[in-house]
């Protein structure tokens, strides 16, 4: 009995999830960690297959003869959670019972999980531990790595959204302009496109400067947002120049309604620190379905000559586009009402006279 007993405890100092079974092939003792798998369950004294379920060798008569072959064993636990062990039996002297070492083998990790395992759970010796902590390394790493890429691609899409974005206004830039319009016109999907020009805007550069010049372009901006549709875009392609893209709008008294509506709130004075900022917006508008072939510069000077054809008729107001517009003689000084080299832009372009407009 004694010598039982000081087996026991160099078991459980040096094989932490040991079973001793006596010549009956009841458990006489169970290593520590074995026992915290199972912290309600009394171990001693049942029977080992009463606890454990045993797979490989299948067909056997009784632990005895199983420990007489010295047998490897895979079993698992007859209750849940059904953890996998691997074990080698070693039978004791005189047929006295057996010694069975237990290891979770490739299902340590489930081990952990389910039962809170630490390192003071295994053998110093046993290679579990490095196990562990290489898990544990590859998994920080691969979440750093994870961490890391999505940064970069945050980074990128930044960076890309910030390419076709006007910084003044938020609103779409030449660049994204000339995107999506390469798209629609290469495709089929009818669409509508405005040339908006800001009347009266460099007055207010030149009398309340700059700044106040910005914030009207903010709040010009804001407007033309509310008036459109999601999937519609918004352009600023030059200081007080914008290009307004309608998918799948063709209806003219709906183009009308909306240019109307524009004409209307840009009307409005927009203040400034206490002071009033009043400016208005002349408006070209062109189909797409107004050109066989349609091309984004074609469009784009329809859409010019019309705009043109606006201001001839007094500013603050719209007109569309037809093959008998012509563009004017554009002055040395430039095209009126045109924003100065302020207001946050560097994309102006100039108008060039004498460009005839392909037939629709």
């Amino acid at each position: 009995m004694k010598d039982r007993e000081n087996l026991a405890y160099l078991l459980e100092k040096l094989c932490p999830m040991f079973v001793l079974l006596d010549a009956a092939g009841r458990i006489a003792s169970a290593g520590p960690t074995l026992q915290k798998l199972r912290p309600e369950m009394e171990m001693v004294g049942k029977l080992f297959l009463e606890v454990f379920e045993l797979l490989r060798p299948r067909s056997v008569a009784s632990m005895q003869a199983i420990a007489s072959s010295g047998a490897k064993l895979h079993l698992r636990f007859r209750d849940t959670p059904r953890t996998a062990l691997k074990g080698v039996i070693v039978p004791l002297p005189g047929d006295e019972g057996a010694v069975i070492n237990l290891s979770f083998g490739i299902s340590i990790l489930d081990a952990v999980r389910d039962y809170a395992l630490t390192s003071a759970d295994f053998s110093g010796t046993d290679l579990a531990i490095e196990l562990l902590y290489l898990v544990e390394a590859k998994s920080a790493a691969m979440e750093a790595s994870r961490t890391l890429n999505l940064r970069l691609q945050g980074a990128m899409i930044a960076a890309e959204e910030q390419a076709y974005t006007d910084t003044l206004t938020g609103l779409k830039n030449r660049r994204a302009m000339d995107h999506i319009l390469a798209r629609l016109t290469n495709g089929v999907t009818p669409f509508s496109l405005m040339h908006l020009d800001l009347d009266y805007f460099k007055s207010v550069n030149d009398t309340l400067g700059h700044a106040a010049g910005d914030h009207v372009l903010q709040q010009v901006a804001r407007i033309m947002v509310e008036e459109t549709r999601g999937d519609d875009t918004v352009a600023r392609i030059g200081g007080d120049e914008f290009i307004l893209i309608f998918n799948h709008l063709q209806d003219k008294e709906k183009l009308e309604r909306i240019a109307r509506r524009l004409i209307d709130r840009l009307e409005e004075p927009i203040l400034f620190n206490g002071e009033k900022c009043q400016i208005s917006a002349s408006i070209g508008i062109v189909l797409s379905t107004q050109f066989v072939s349609p091309e984004a510069s074609k469009l784009i000077h329809a859409a010019d000559l019309a705009l043109y054809a606006a201001k001839r008729k007094g500013r603050a107001t719209y007109r569309f586009y037809n093959r008998n517009l012509t563009l004017p003689v554009v002055a040395e000084d430039g095209p009126p009402d045109g924003g100065s080299a302020g207001n946050d832009f560097s994309e102006a372009t100039e108008r060039r006279p004498g460009q005839d407009a392909q037939p629709g």
